[in-house]
């Protein structure tokens, strides 16, 4: 039939710098066949020259991102492709931007404690976010709402059984 498309799903994995977003959300991608994308790379390097700096960005800075990033998805739809998005989407009006790309999208909320993160930030090589700025991330989280769809997940889980637990939960196809 002429302009129909298979649905589609569009996942965010979500939480805070450190918490394995993107290493569960690539393996998500590889168990579904959903197009993975990285929220990171979409930062514009003033952004990215900011949080280098240890400067926390403000909304004003996230505002674009988030919309780029809503655009990407909604395009992804509109190919009938799905996707799984990592982007710490730490606040409600956050989501609400890349909730008005695709018609639903769905969250995985990686949680773990701050101690469990800093650990890990302060092994991780490579990356632009210091571990500096994990309790101004810690401050930003507004936890998912209960109209909220998605699921709250232990970050202290292997990554493997993370991405089977969110493909078996949320009803996703194997690849």
């Amino acid at each position: 039939m002429t302009g129909e498309h298979r649905p589609t799903r569009h996942l965010v994995v979500m939480g805070v710098s450190g918490v394995g977003k993107t290493t569960v959300a690539r393996r998500i991608s590889e168990l579904t066949g959903l197009r993975f994308a990285e929220a990171d790379e979409f930062h514009p390097e003033a952004n990215v020259a900011r949080m280098r700096a240890g400067v926390p960005l403000d909304d004003a800075d996230r505002w674009p991102w988030l919309r780029d990033l809503a655009a990407w998805m909604a395009a992804r739809h509109a190919e009938g492709v799905s996707t799984v998005l990592a982007c710490s989407a730490l606040k409600r009006s956050y989501r609400d931007v890349l909730r008005q790309g695709p018609p639903d999208v769905e969250f995985v909320h990686l949680h773990g404690s701050a101690k469990l993160i800093r650990d890990r930030l302060n092994r991780r090589t490579g990356h632009y976010m210091p571990a500096a700025l994990l309790d101004s991330q810690r401050a930003a989280l507004e936890h998912l709402g209960p109209e909220e769809s998605g699921l709250v997940l232990e970050a202290t889980l292997p990554p493997d059984e993370l991405a089977a637990t969110v493909r078996t939960r949320l009803g996703l196809p194997q690849a």
